[in-house]
């Protein structure tokens, strides 16, 4: 049986911190899961952190579909959310609900997470009367990069903190289980928090928050050449993979791999036989 959002909420009555992680696939969602976490985001950040691009705003519905799945393979334990990608569910609310009730069915995650604020709290009311379980996405939301002018830390202005403090109602109001709350200040994010009865997960929004939530790739430094100021190292995986790997090189060019050990053998008769006669093939 997974967690289910009635749990999560329960975390937050009884003052349980909320860990949660983003996984993209089979192996790391297993991993994850057995190192205890409650719950696995399958963040568009994958269009960062696996396939490269330079933002969220390219990864598509089949590729959210793609990754969810392959976590959800990876799980059985864990609350599974699944970010629905830009334009998926911005444009019209009957397009929403598809493209939410196709990353349940279809790949097989048992929430979805969707950005923005009172705009968005008709689309996340209709989601949810759907069936359909929503985390709300407050604070510095990517897919909104281009309109706030970069990855801006967010409501630092008595108007803009009093704006998210409504929109985070707003989206409580419509049903949403759970708010990421994201690049905001944490005297902000402690208010929100007290203002609300369905938990806060911050990322780069303080210690208030009920939980938690980071990139699977920055909590093991898989990259070496930038560390957010919100993520802490919890391992340097990119020296490790890449000494691993460089040491593998190494043994092959000094052909020191594969040694006996890794080999396989044939029975002697048999080698005897291949050796001692030539056989014709047609």
């Amino acid at each position: 049986m997974r967690v289910t959002i009635r749990e999560l909420k329960s975390m937050k009555a009884r003052g349980e911190k909320i860990a949660m992680i983003t996984a993209y696939d089979y192996t790391s969602a297993m991993i994850v899961e057995r190192a205890g976490i409650p719950i696995i985001l399958v963040g568009d950040s994958l269009g960062h952190v696996v396939m490269g691009h330079d933002s969220t705003l390219p990864v598509t519905m089949e590729d959210m579909v793609h990754h969810i799945k392959a976590v959800v393979r990876g799980t059985e334990k864990v609350h599974v959310v699944g970010d629905m990608p830009f334009m998926s569910y911005q444009a019209d609310a009957a397009d929403a609900i598809r493209n939410a009730g196709r990353l349940l069915k279809e790949g097989g995650c048992q929430s979805v997470k969707l950005e923005g604020g009172r705009y968005i709290a008709d689309t996340v009311r209709k989601i949810v009367g759907a069936g359909v379980p929503v985390m709300g996405h407050l604070g510095l939301t990517p897919q909104a990069v281009n309109q706030l002018g970069g990855y801006r830390i967010q409501g630092r202005t008595t108007k803009a903190a009093v704006e998210l403090i409504d929109d985070a109602k707003a989206l409580e109001d419509a049903g949403a289980y759970a708010l990421v709350l994201e690049g905001v200040p944490m005297q902000l994010a402690q208010m929100i928090t007290e203002r609300l009865a369905i938990p806060t997960i911050g990322i780069g929004a303080g210690v208030h928050c009920d939980g938690q939530v980071q990139v699977f790739h920055d909590l093991l430094g898989l990259f070496d050449d930038f560390t957010p100021k919100h993520a802490r190292k919890y391992a340097n995986l990119s020296e490790t993979i890449q000494d691993a790997v460089s040491r593998y090189v190494g043994d092959v060019r000094a052909e020191t791999f594969p040694t006996d050990k890794e080999s396989f053998n044939m029975s002697p008769e048999v080698v005897r036989e291949l050796t001692g006669q030539h056989v014709e093939t047609v």
